[in-house]
């Protein structure tokens, strides 16, 4: 079987809006042989992003819960980040 992904690079871009966003989600291993999926996000460029830890009891609902805020990211416009548009346009 294959491994599950366990981290995920998004990126939203829309200059017309002046929208230059990211979004991480990553599961990994807690403390007390529990697990968590983590969110990070904010404006692309930003100093300061947002950050959540969400924690499940196994590695089965951690994974769910990533697929989860994934498949809802990337039908809100986000796409994987080595396949979205730079924030700033290259020249400047």
């Amino acid at each position: 079987m294959p491994e599950e992904r366990r981290e995920a690079h998004l990126r939203r871009v829309d200059r017309a809006r002046n929208m230059a966003r990211f979004y991480t989600l990553s599961v990994e291993m807690a403390l007390f042989d529990s697990w968590s999926c983590t969110k990070a996000y904010g404006r692309i460029g930003a100093r300061r992003g947002r950050i959540m830890v969400g924690l499940y009891a196994n590695e089965e609902e951690a994974l769910a819960a990533l697929s989860s805020l994934l498949r809802q990211k990337l039908r809100r416009g986000y796409v994987p980040a080595d396949k979205a548009v730079p924030a700033r346009p290259s020249g400047r």
